[in-house]
């Protein structure tokens, strides 16, 4: 199992806020690089799309705990079976969050994939400073 970890943010919203707003996952088009995104598709519970036109991505809402942390996981049509944890923290009516990914990849593709996914998580961790929550 591969870990792969954004940068932590503090965000101007309290954890209740936050935790609503990714709850929704058609918020997190607003979260996605789109240069990189197409078929981009969502309801409330799921989404999916196509990260720089190769590989279909989707995702569901899988549970959490209110307020802390909310759990997603890869669907049937993910390349790859990963779950997506979003940790909140409360911090002075602002909140602390940091995405955290555990791939299941063999080593030769986590040479592969680390450092895009990386790259990808730290810029939903900087959307989430800048979206209107």
């Amino acid at each position: 199992m591969t870990t792969i970890k954004s940068e932590v943010v503090t965000i101007n919203a309290s954890p209740e806020k936050v935790y609503t707003f990714l709850s929704d996952l058609r918020n997190y088009e607003l979260l996605l690089p789109r240069d990189s995104v197409s078929e981009w598709s969502a309801e409330e519970s799921y989404c999916s799309f196509k990260i720089q036109q190769t590989y279909k991505i989707e995702l569901h809402l899988s549970g959490g705990e209110e307020f802390t942390v909310l759990k997603l996981t890869s669907g049937s049509g993910s390349p790859v079976k990963f779950t997506l944890d979003v940790g909140l923290k409360d911090e002075t009516s602002q909140t602390i969050a940091q995405l955290i990914c555990n791939a299941d990849v063999n080593p030769f593709l986590k040479m592969m994939v680390e450092k895009p996914l990386k790259n990808l998580f730290n810029y939903m961790a900087d959307r989430m400073l800048k979206v209107e929550i």
